[in-house]
């Protein structure tokens, strides 16, 4: 079975963090690199433990996923990541 993601990485202060859409799974490191593989790490475990509860098609359904011709599960088509600013008055 193969699942795919999309990751978005930010720095916070001295740590990287990895952000695998659209499972809305994060993990962090002291490098992109490292936040990378923590992601990759997470998300794993975060599908293991769907898949042992019984629950990864629901779930994958309900983030947006469907099926392929070839049964692997695809993420929904990303049109745009955008970085975006909203004034606000206080």
């Amino acid at each position: 079975m193969s699942v795919d993601y999309t990751v978005s990485i930010w720095k916070e202060g001295e740590q990287f963090v990895a952000h695998a859409m659209p499972l809305d799974v994060a993990s962090s490191g002291e490098s992109p690199e490292a936040a990378r593989a923590a992601v990759e790490e997470a998300v794993r475990a975060f599908i293991d433990s769907c898949s042992n509860a019984g629950t990864l098609e629901q779930v994958l359904e309900e983030a947006g996923y469907a099926r392929d011709a070839d049964g692997k599960w695809r993420s929904p088509s990303w049109i745009s990541l955008e970085r975006r600013e909203l004034a606000i008055s206080t």
